[in-house]
């Protein structure tokens, strides 16, 4: 199980105490501020850990969702518009500035890992809203796999997603255009 370095003080009350643990094999500091009780943990455990009022989106989310098969270079990350700066090389981080963070995020299994992460029904609204951001034959892979899930996906909170974030006119148009 992961740990804040916050967790660890109120386990073990002191850093003393912390670095016996470390020396004794008990708990192994994995990077800076996340330690664990196993000896590894995936990064992507450790990256929700770090940041964990932040939602996956975008590439991060597509693969997740298993809408491509292309693995993301970085982690996509959306956190709100007063959050602090992730300065981690390995995050590319975006800001919502429409206080719509909580609008369609899951908590979804990934490989044995919990992670917060917009739902289908909202990645397509982002897909479309920054299509102008991916490589086009990227673009056409993910709204083929949208295609062939629309059966499964919630029409109506794909419109709701729409209506409340920018771009509505755009997204709707290219929805019946493109997917529907």
């Amino acid at each position: 199980m992961l740990y804040t370095y916050e967790e660890c003080k109120q386990k073990y009350q002191t850093d003393y105490e912390l670095r016996k643990r470390i020396e004794a094999g008990e708990i192994s500091r994995i990077e800076r501020g996340v330690y664990s009780d196993k000896e590894r943990e995936s990064e992507l455990a450790v990256i929700s850990k770090l940041y964990p009022y932040a939602v996956f989106t975008l590439n991060s989310a597509f693969y997740y969702h298993g809408l491509t098969d292309t693995i993301p270079q970085s982690y996509y990350l959306i956190t709100d518009k007063n959050a602090t700066k992730i300065k981690n090389p390995r995050v590319k981080q975006f800001f919502d500035n429409n206080d719509s963070l909580e609008l369609g995020r899951i908590e979804k299994e990934y490989n044995g890992d919990y992670i917060f992460v917009f739902n289908k029904e909202r990645m397509l609204v982002e897909l479309i809203r920054n299509r102008g951001k991916f490589a086009f034959d990227y673009y056409k892979e993910i709204i083929s796999n949208y295609r062939k899930q629309i059966y499964e996906l919630d029409i109506q909170a794909i419109e709701e997603y729409a209506e409340k974030l920018p771009k509505t006119k755009l997204v709707m148009n290219t929805l019946r255009m493109e997917v529907f």
